[in-house]
């Protein structure tokens, strides 16, 4: 049963469904279990004929923070409970990234129009949901990147995508250096759909994009999207399903050094909100030219 973190709302009158993310106090970050719940219901409507448009958004003007580091390794199991003394196994590792990437491949190749409505911030797995969307809509001001490579290097799942959807050289920017950056920066490239220079807006705009695929036929769409599937497949995602589990369930066996940043270690020691402000402590060098306090 839903714990009231993930709302869904169907209208069958216009072939709608809303899917909302209502974790406030994470910033709509979701753990295993909101994530679970939200593939529960996108396997439901995806065999919905009533439904054809699924409009993705978060609460309180933001998307979504991806996946919770408050409970960072908590998804490995029992194994992963005392981290510093016990590492999860290669083993466990690869089963559970498996499962957990099956959702995002199962977003990404949805049998139905799917539509983002991106506001605050949209991070880690947050970001990646935006980037599979069919149609994105972004307010300007929203913070994007994958701030997750700070905890583990560059090496995360999904990179087909983010090579083929950002390019490779934004690709490795973000994914080098964990950088969060506004939307607007991106606006001439083309990634999302719409960029809005103002966040109110948003809404309204993502609600008409809803209303106007929901005017498509149900059985085009579906054809549409699976012809869609079969050309990202062939030219862009091929060996994807199995590398995006692979490269982190890899990535989350580093070793670090004494002098690299630590963030499981960090948060054991200080709080997840101190590790939080650590980690960017470490990580953010100012440019050259510019000055501090």
């Amino acid at each position: 049963m839903s714990d009231g973190r993930v709302l869904l709302e169907r209208d069958e009158g216009t072939g709608i469904a809303r899917l909302t993310l209502d974790n406030p106090s994470r910033r709509n970050a979701y753990d295993p279990a909101m994530r679970e719940q939200l593939g529960t219901y996108l396997d439901e409507l995806a065999v919905d004929d009533a439904i054809k448009v699924v409009h993705l958004r978060g609460t309180s003007g933001v998307f979504s923070t991806g996946a919770d580091m408050a409970n960072a390794y908590a998804w490995y199991g029992d194994a992963a409970k005392d981290s510093a003394r016990r590492r999860p196994s290669q083993r466990r590792r690869l089963s559970v990234d498996r499962r957990s990437f099956g959702f995002y491949h199962n977003f990404l190749g949805y049998p139905k129009a799917t539509i983002a409505e991106v506001q605050g911030f949209a991070l880690g797995g947050g970001f990646e949901l935006a980037l599979m969307a069919d149609i994105a809509i972004v307010a300007g001001d929203t913070r994007i990147g994958m701030p997750a490579t700070r905890f583990l290097g560059p090496a995360l799942g999904s990179l087909h995508m983010f090579f083929y959807r950002l390019g490779p050289v934004l690709a490795r920017r973000l994914l080098l250096t964990g950088d969060m950056i506004p939307a607007s920066d991106l606006t001439h490239l083309s990634i999302f759909t719409e960029i809005l220079d103002n966040s109110d807006d948003v809404r309204a705009r993502a609600d008409w994009w809803a209303r106007k695929l929901a005017r498509m036929p149900a059985d085009g769409i579906v054809i549409a999207k699976e012809a869609f599937r079969l050309v990202e497949q062939l030219q862009a995602y091929q060996g994807e399903e199995v590398t995006s589990y692979l490269f982190h369930a890899y990535g989350t066996n580093l070793q670090f050094q004494d002098d690299e940043f630590n963030f499981v270690k960090t948060r054991a020691e200080h709080g997840t909100k101190r590790a939080f402000q650590l980690r960017d402590e470490h990580f953010d060098l100012p440019s050259p030219g510019t000055t501090t306090g």
